[in-house]
């Protein structure tokens, strides 16, 4: 029995340092500091508001607050990011914004998934790239540039920091990382993936386990 639990242990460990390679810094007890409670895709988090490892993460929302300064004030000419690319994307939020919250959603993530998926080195030249939401309407991205860009969609909608969470996950079928879009809505969480074309709720994903999960003001460690 020992050894069984002895042999778990370290399949779990192993499987979280792979989710870390890929998202980000790992996680130490004193920034993990909270208590632990059940979670989405059957995981146990703890809460923690040190976004200081989350380089990706932090610099991704800052060149976002850049962005938006530059929204009124751009022209169309850069292919990185220009105004033409935010009028498109605010004129598609303009029409869903009389929706319900649920109708959002679904408009949010079909909307996204439309756009083509683009691997970081082929896209940015660098193994791994956090795209703006302008950058993402640019030049399309990968997992967690779709994530990003339906985060920061909702947000300008409305829809709360509290509400919504993009989660860094282990795919136990492809045995890769992965990142998705949580959204906390009428008491159930959904999953907003590029991977799949409905809405769901995390309940009916079963390949899928969290390493952690981010929004502007916490992160959160997972485990099961």
């Amino acid at each position: 029995m020992n050894e069984r639990i002895s042999r778990k242990r370290q399949v779990i460990a192993a499987m979280v340092l792979i989710g870390v390679a890929f998202y980000g810094p790992p996680w130490r007890p004193a920034e993990a500091a909270g208590k632990l409670r059940s979670s989405f895709f059957g995981s146990m988090e703890i809460r923690s508001e040190n976004l200081k490892p989350f380089i990706k993460w932090r610099t991704a929302m800052e060149r976002y607050s850049e962005e938006t300064a530059k929204e009124r004030a751009g022209t169309c000419r850069s292919t990185m990011f220009n105004i033409c690319h935010y009028e498109e994307l605010q004129g598609f939020l303009d029409g869903i914004g009389d929706k319900d919250r649920w109708g959002q959603l679904v408009e949010i993530n079909h909307y996204m998934n439309t756009r083509r998926y683009i691997t970081d080195p082929r896209n940015w030249g660098v193994r791994d790239y956090w795209a703006t939401l302008g950058e993402f309407m640019a030049k399309f991205g990968d997992c967690e540039d779709y994530a990003i860009a339906k985060f920061l969609s909702l947000k300008r909608l409305g829809w709360t920091d509290d509400e919504l969470r993009v989660a860094a996950v282990k795919d136990l079928n492809l045995k890769v990382g992965h990142a998705v879009l949580i959204v906390y809505h009428a008491g159930k969480t959904w999953v907003l993936d590029n991977q799949i074309r409905r809405v769901v709720e995390t309940d009916s994903v079963r390949h899928y386990q969290p390493v952690y999960s981010i929004n502007e003001t916490s992160w959160w460690r997972h485990r099961v």
